[in-house]
């Protein structure tokens, strides 16, 4: 399956999206979002560039971001993504609060976890799945901070980070979205992700950014 013009229904089902745009789904499946999670790791900086460069200045709600980068290497994530999208791009800190319309994202290293209230913990805890960073640590503590008001996006990547972590979101009602693995740059992550049956939305990258604005447009309107 790829293209816009399928959507991923719980149990791995596809329709046509035709059948239920993204406003609909969303005034369908929860009232507001509050929150969008994004992970990837290979080919990751494309993809951000892609999907934070094409939502707008006055995006309502903060976007947490898990890409996985080498440690052993100041990093420059930040200062790249920053000239390629019209949103604020910052490493998250220790106890800051998520702000709408700003990109936290995971110091390496560091895995980036989000609590009630939206106050960020960085942790120092053992590696998942072989990664610190871990996306599934950042959507599960999503998960729990912010139930059905969560979007939680997968991007290319090798490996399988995000797929429990998808399934933690679709547990407590919330919507994933996941880069078309038959066109993403790297397949593994969005492959995984995918293969659990719990992706809402399959795209092409293009139209990733597009979808999760309508989204929490929608939720707002």
């Amino acid at each position: 399956m790829s293209g816009a013009s399928a959507r991923r229904r719980p149990g791995g089902v596809s329709a046509p999206s035709s059948e239920s745009s993204p406003a609909e789904f969303a005034s369908g499946d929860a009232d507001r979002f509050d929150v969008v999670a994004v992970c990837s790791s290979a080919g990751g900086i494309r993809a951000l560039t892609s999907v934070l460069g094409d939502l707008p200045a006055d995006f309502p709600v903060p976007v947490l971001v898990v890409q996985h980068l080498d440690p052993r290497h100041e990093t420059v994530i930040a200062e790249v993504l920053a000239r390629r999208t019209r949103l604020r791009v910052k490493l998250a800190e220790q106890d800051e609060r998520v702000e709408p319309g700003v990109v936290h994202i995971a110091p390496p290293n560091r895995h980036l976890l989000v609590g009630h209230a939206g106050v960020l913990t960085l942790s120092s805890s053992e590696l998942v799945h072989f990664v610190r960073p871990s996306a599934d640590l950042l959507f599960e503590s999503v998960a729990g901070a912010y139930g059905a008001a969560a979007i939680a996006c997968v991007l290319t990547g090798s490996g399988s980070d995000g797929a429990m972590g998808v399934s933690a979101i679709k547990s407590r009602g919330g919507t994933v979205v996941v880069e078309d693995p038959e066109t993403a740059e790297f397949g593994g992550m969005p492959g995984a992700a995918a293969a659990t049956g719990t992706p809402d939305f399959v795209l092409p990258l293009a139209e990733v950014a597009p979808v999760i604005r309508s989204l929490v447009q929608a939720g707002r309107s």
